[in-house]
């Protein structure tokens, strides 16, 4: 274990007294309000799942840590910001996430180390992440106290940056980056997908066989439920259209513009651009059209949005085979797309979905899948404990800031670990509050 130096630190003086620090203060934590996203957990049984899903090829007696206890130690971390395998060298003792893991909360049984949370990492295979992405679905199904009539299912695909010679890394001439590009799906705040591709690819690559699985996994449990996809026009692509209209699935794809579809738009372009010459007011006029590609199978419904702004004018195009009026559809189904851009900035800039930095590119997509667990927790959090509280919209960070990071100095008794939180935690109604949502749901 490492040996902290006991050396005093001297600050500036206040008046005539000396300022002095030093790290003798013993059990203290900085992350007590794990506890909270401990009880969520106990809810969903997610690590539990997650552990069922993992085979552990190790010999039974020579394990000294067990397997559930080194997931749940390597999520909650994510959870409370420490990304890093590193930090575990002193983490692995913090009385907080020891208990939130489910160890006793003793400094002389560490947890697990970097080096063994990395052998963990590095042997997980295809077949167990498959089996660990369906674990999404179900805690999204599980969700849900009733049969949903619809579903809105977003697919998005975004870079992650490598600094390495990872495996299936990719100069992408685009991000102007050697980068992942993985694709994620969520159906509102909820993830079902997170899958990491090389970027060698097309940004829709797998993108349909991905929405067979689920739409398919789905009806298995709700027959009757209205499915509709959204996507930007990196997923306007005519055979994944093709198969939604095979199989009953409803689309709201973005579409690049060309000429030909400028030439479709040109009346309302320039009804917008006399509208705005006569008020000098924004104009936003809203139109359809039958379209299709030389590559397309048959021509499909095209909507038009055209705008004149100040800077000009700002021409959109959205392909569909609802029903809605072209405004209705657009500013209501279409653009509402734009909120699942926060979860994935979340996931990346919040969660470290980006640290994937293994050599191996099953141990990074393992990566991917833990910092999206971590994900889900802080997510049913917020969605169904928060509610109604001044944190029910909040970002995982400020969440974290707010109620994760909460100093407590820990002791332990021969039958309590108790925690004794800051007094002067600005807090503590929502963590009383909180605490009793978590606890009642658990009696």
């Amino acid at each position: 274990m490492t040996e902290c130096i006991t050396e005093a630190i001297d600050f500036s003086r206040i008046d005539r007294r000396q300022i002095t620090a030093d790290f003798l203060g013993g059990r203290l934590t900085s992350d007590a309000g794990i506890l909270l996203l401990r009880e969520v957990d106990r809810q969903l049984g997610l690590i539990d799942a997650i552990n069922a899903a993992i085979p552990d090829p190790r010999d039974p007696g020579a394990i000294t840590h067990d397997q559930r206890t080194m997931l749940a130690q390597r999520i909650f971390s994510i959870a409370l910001g420490y990304e890093d395998l590193n930090d575990q060298q002193t983490m692995r003792t913090d009385a907080a996430l020891q208990v939130a893991a489910g160890v006793e909360a003793e400094e002389d049984h560490p947890m697990a180390s970097p080096s063994t949370l990395c052998r963990l990492e590095n042997r997980v295979f295809r077949k167990t992440l498959v089996r660990l992405s369906k674990i999404l679905v179900d805690q999204f199904i599980a969700s849900c106290d009733a049969p949903p009539e619809e579903l809105i299912l977003d697919f998005d695909a975004t870079d992650d940056a490598v600094h390495g010679q990872q495996e299936g890394r990719f100069y992408h001439g685009y991000y102007r980056h050697y980068c992942f590009l993985p694709l994620y799906v969520f159906c509102g705040s909820q993830p079902l997908v997170a899958y990491l591709r090389s970027s060698k690819i097309d940004g829709a690559k797998h993108s349909k066989a991905i929405i067979k699985l689920l739409v398919e996994y789905l009806r298995q449990h709700w027959p009757d439920v209205k499915i509709t996809i959204r996507g930007d026009g990196g997923f306007c692509r005519w055979k994944l259209m093709r198969w939604c209209e095979k199989h009953d699935v409803f689309y709201c794809l973005g579409a690049c513009r060309n000429k030909v579809l400028e030439r479709h738009a040109q009346a309302l372009m320039e009804q917008a651009e006399a509208q705005y010459e006569q008020t000098g007011e924004k104009v936003r006029l809203f139109g359809e059209t039958r379209y299709a590609a030389k590559s397309w199978d048959t021509e499909r419904r095209m909507i038009i949005k055209s705008e004149r702004l100040e800077q000009g004018i700002n021409t959109r195009f959205v392909v569909t085979n609802l029903s809605h009026p072209p405004q209705r559809l657009y500013d209501e189904v279409y653009a509402m797309r734009g909120d699942m851009e926060n979860r994935i900035k979340e996931q990346q800039l919040m969660l470290f979905a980006d640290r994937t930095s293994c050599h191996d590119f099953l141990a990074n997509q393992f990566r991917l899948l833990l910092s999206t667990f971590g994900y889900v927790l802080l997510d049913t959090l917020r969605r169904d404990y928060l509610k109604g509280t001044e944190l029910e919209k909040a970002q995982c960070d400020t969440i974290r800031l707010k109620l994760f990071k909460v100093a407590a100095r820990v002791r332990v008794t021969v039958r309590r670990v108790w925690f004794h939180l800051t007094t002067s935690y600005p807090y503590q109604e929502l963590f009383r509050i909180l605490s009793s949502r978590l606890l009642l749901d658990t009696s």
